[in-house]
């Protein structure tokens, strides 16, 4: 018989066109869908069964939290963090590093499982941010990073998804509910200082790949 492990609640953030709708409905449902005109939030109820464990998972994709101002109440709610920007506008990326900044100020260390994702990948020619900068802002504030393709195939999206779910089920197995609770403090205060200075700390390599 397979283990259950508790439901997994997943937040993907980032900016409105970095093609992160694209993602997850790729990695759900195999099937690639280019436009979207979504202006609230969706939440996707899946469940996951690898490593010898089946995990219910709860994917969260936010729409405009900036501006309705739910940023907040989203970290609060997950337990990992999808942050999504397109490899062809560096608009999105800066949006990514001030998300993984706000993460960083709001989430005790090791207590939440996020992963950078860089998107459009198969669009080389327009590429504004390169791989190498996603792997660099990864290792600054220490989480997975991968570039994806959405429209191209559904294994990049796929095998990043998983390797979140992995280190938050990990997380969940080994940190003991209260700790993971009070890994979301203080949000309210610290919204506001999303363009802080960042720890100068040394972070430990995560996982980083390009497909």
């Amino acid at each position: 018989m397979k283990m259950t492990v508790n439901r997994i609640r997943v937040v993907v953030l980032g900016s409105p066109r970095s093609g992160k709708s694209a993602v997850v409905v790729r990695y759900l449902t195999k099937r690639y869908i280019g436009e979207y005109s979504s202006t609230g939030d969706f939440l996707y109820q899946h469940r996951v069964a690898f490593d010898g464990a089946v995990s219910e998972v709860e994917i969260l994709d936010t729409s405009n939290c900036a501006i309705r101002g739910c940023l907040g109440e989203h970290i609060r709610w997950g337990d990992a963090f999808a942050v999504v920007y397109s490899v062809c506008e560096r608009r999105s990326f800066l949006a990514a590093a001030e998300i993984l900044s706000l993460l960083e100020r709001t989430r005790l260390p090791s207590c939440a499982a996020v992963t950078l994702l860089g998107n459009k990948r198969d669009l080389e020619h327009a590429r504004e941010v390169h791989a190498d900068e996603g792997q660099e802002l990864s290792l600054r504030f220490g989480c997975q990073f991968y570039e994806v393709s959405a429209a191209e195939s559904c294994a990049g999206a796929a095998l990043a998804f998983h390797a979140l779910l992995r280190e938050a089920r990990a997380l969940a197995l080994l940190l003991p509910a209260p700790r993971r609770k009070l890994a979301a403090y203080s949000v309210s205060k610290v919204i506001g200082t999303i363009f802080g200075k960042n720890s100068k700390s040394v972070r430990k390599k995560r996982p980083s790949l390009s497909i």
